[in-house]
């Protein structure tokens, strides 16, 4: 009788362990509908609360600032570019959730008339009148000319009444069709206290097509730049969405995800170097170029190996 005891004892405790296993709940894979289900709310509840890393000033040791473009061409980005449609009740491209952000208030900075480094001090919604006259969101004809009499031409125009902005989604394909460029700003860095070279997206910038004659490579990269946008403050509205499934319709992968975890494939263009001067600048054929970039990318690769080299 006393055996018997002890082992409903031992059935009862084993039972209550694996109920405190469990989750609280156990969701179906599909709602109530019968359709996949997607976890809107907990992504809205873990974009309030995004993880960052704190790297101290003085544990930095080295550091070096570079400038490379994401082609939407690629089959490994296509998820950025990916759906065109701006209706669509899933999921959203990387341009549409911009556009989004930016009528929701997301800080767009202007570019530079010299140069295509970011500057980050004038945020072009804080004065409307300045987005009025930029051309963030204006596409260019055939001629590479814009259109400024005509307020159909924008994407996304400030209303000065009611003080907001307004989307064209009239005018939304033709925008799509033709963004498929980003430029990005990161920084690799050492950290002596986590031993670890690391690297951290900066700004990116949307790319419009430049239908214009111009020669000079540089110039062509810098008239082509629609905006800068900070990535800290891009973040949050990343992490709320999701991106439209590659091959795998259970694998679901954030905005934020996707460009913390480096899935993207990116080509190099520049660099920050005493000569303030990009790839562009002075490698001026394809051949050259490609030879310029191989040489970078060698050099910070012997640089994070260099580092363990006994």
């Amino acid at each position: 009788m006393k055996k018997v005891g002890i082992l409903i004892m031992l059935l009862v405790g084993i039972s209550s362990a694996n109920a405190q296993l469990l989750p609280q709940e156990v969701l179906n894979f599909f709602d109530t509908n019968g359709t996949i289900r997607l976890e809107t709310q907990e992504l809205d509840a873990s974009a309030d609360t995004l993880v960052t890393v704190f790297h101290r000033k003085d544990d930095v040791v080295w550091a070096r600032v570079t400038y490379r473009i994401i082609d939407l061409r690629y089959k490994q980005n296509y998820q950025l570019y990916f759906p065109t449609d701006p209706d669509d009740p899933k999921y959203m491209s990387l341009f549409r959730l911009i556009i989004d952000a930016v009528s929701k208030g997301l800080p767009i900075y202007n570019k530079s008339d010299r140069t295509f480094v970011p500057s980050f001090t004038e945020d072009m919604l804080l004065r409307p009148e300045r987005y009025r006259n930029s051309t963030a969101f204006m596409a260019l004809d055939s001629e590479g000319e814009y259109d400024i009499q005509d307020d159909e031409t924008y994407l996304v125009s400030y209303d000065t009444i009611n003080r907001q902005f307004i989307t064209n989604f009239d005018r939304y394909s033709f925008f799509i069709k033709n963004q498929i460029k980003y430029l990005i700003q990161e920084v690799i860095f050492f950290d002596k206290h986590t031993s670890r070279l690391h690297r951290q997206l900066i700004a990116i910038a949307p790319l419009q097509p430049d239908f214009t004659q111009e020669t000079d490579p540089m110039k062509f990269l810098q008239s082509s730049i629609r905006f800068w946008i900070l990535y800290s403050d891009l973040r949050p509205f990343l992490a709320k969405h999701y991106m439209i499934p590659f091959q795998n319709e259970v694998k679901r992968v954030t905005f934020d995800d996707f460009f913390q975890k480096r899935l993207y494939t990116s080509y190099l263009v520049g660099e920050t170097n005493m000569y303030n001067r990009m790839i562009l600048d002075y490698a001026k054929e394809e051949v050259s170029a490609k030879k310029e970039q191989e040489r970078i990318e060698t050099e910070l690769l012997n640089f994070e190996q260099d580092l363990w080299d006994y």
